[in-house]
């Protein structure tokens, strides 16, 4: 019976390469660079600042806005990072739209599997009212069956029904350019956020980041200057071989400590973990620039470049209008956080063996001279206009630059 059954069922796989084959296209439905404005990030700041979590109690009902823009540049960042390919979101009269364009492997020259799936306004979760692949279209019934079996395969089945049981209307306002949700706030979805952005193992990586960091700088003093690098490299070398993602659990237990973040506000078990003394660690002399260093570190290792970057790009413009002033000596040391964090989290051969050896400062960030600082909003837009314009580009440059003659980041 056993055999019968596997003979039934070896027609599958190739059905399913003949539905790749007769659906993949030349061109791509979406295509366009995996970066990330500073208007998104400032479009969730506003996002989280009204629904903050924190002011909300079970059962509360409140009413989201969320740009359509922000939801476009999520799925984007979502398809480039986990799927290799590129994502768009656009909302058409009371309809949203999700196109998806993945390269697919083993075709002669490039070949895209492009999906379309049109999401109608709903009371709770709303519906797939019609898909496609290519040129073929797909029942929506289908479509509901293929999305969820996606969402069990990885594995955030109960991510998934938490919000279900959350939502209760979504609407398409094209005019405002919004998604209007309506929601009923429950504490469960606050944790199954957590478990979904940090596993059980990610935890047991963070708790003996923090022991080693709280070990490193137990003896030193707290009033003298210790440079990054003297931190840094102890704190990656010391348990690297305990799993493959502890160095990015290193740079966020890091990030946390710079900018005077507990852990415990994300992660309630860490109010046990020991907590490591105050000392000023600095960067080429610069307490800030270790900030930048560390915090765009860790954005990298864990959300990618293009989030570490527009994070950064955002932070110096709101400094520029009402804080210490846009500063691309800060830009620099950001940047140069991020390539750090990318090698971290792509494991990089060329990493491992400078931590081998000895590594100061001056190689982990370039030289920060000449770049300008303290640029008042009005000072920024006289010299450069937006960040679009030519004699930002110019700077920016320069300062990728200074990076690619480093040995750490050719």
């Amino acid at each position: 019976m056993r055999r019968w059954l596997l003979l039934g069922l070896l027609p599958l796989p190739l059905a399913f390469a003949s539905l790749l084959l007769a659906t993949a296209e030349s061109q791509p439905l979406v295509s366009r660079s995996d970066s990330i404005s500073s208007t998104s990030i400032a479009d969730a700041r506003r996002l989280l600042a009204s629904n903050d979590p924190r002011r909300l109690r079970r059962g509360d009902e409140r009413t989201a806005l969320i740009p359509v823009g922000l939801i476009d540049t999520t799925i984007n960042h979502f398809a480039s990072r986990s799927l290799g390919g590129r994502g768009a979101f656009v909302v058409v009269e009371q309809r949203g739209e999700i196109r998806l364009s993945v390269p697919l492997p083993g075709f002669p020259g490039t070949r895209y599997l492009n999906v379309r799936a049109v999401i109608g306004e709903a009371d709770g979760r709303p519906p797939i009212t019609a898909a496609s692949v290519a040129a073929l279209p797909l029942p929506a019934w289908l479509a509901e069956l293929v999305a969820a079996a996606v969402i069990r395969a990885a594995g955030v089945a109960d991510q998934w029904q938490a919000a279900e049981q959350a939502i209760r209307r979504v609407d398409f306002d094209a005019g405002g350019g919004n998604v209007v949700v309506r929601y009923v706030w429950q504490p469960e979805l606050l944790e199954q956020a957590r478990s979904l952005a940090v596993t059980a193992d990610d935890v047991d990586n963070l708790r003996a980041a923090q022991a080693a960091l709280a070990g490193l700088l137990d003896h030193r003093a707290g009033t003298a200057p210790v440079p990054l690098a003297q931190v840094l490299l102890p704190l990656l070398r010391c348990c690297s071989e305990r799993s493959p993602r502890y160095g990015h659990a290193a740079l966020l237990v890091l990030a946390a400590y710079l900018s005077g973040h507990s852990l415990a506000h994300a992660l309630p078990e860490a109010r046990s973990w020991p907590r490591a003394r105050r000392v000023r660690l600095v960067l080429h002399g610069r307490y800030d620039s270790a900030q930048h260093f560390a915090v765009s570190a860790a954005l990298a290792a864990w959300a990618g470049e293009p989030a570490a970057n527009a994070i950064g790009v955002d932070k110096e413009l709101r400094d520029a209008r009402g804080g210490s002033g846009f500063s691309f000596a800060d830009l620099a040391a950001d940047r140069a956080g991020t390539r750090f964090g990318e090698l971290v989290a792509a494991h990089s051969p060329r990493l491992q063996t400078a931590l081998r050896g000895p590594l100061s400062d001056g190689d982990l960030a370039p030289s920060l001279a000449g770049l300008p600082e303290g640029l008042s909003a009005a000072d920024f837009e006289r010299r450069f206009g937006q960040t679009e314009s030519a004699n930002y580009r110019q700077l920016v440059a320069e300062i990728e630059r200074r990076l690619s003659v480093m040995p750490l980041y050719r």
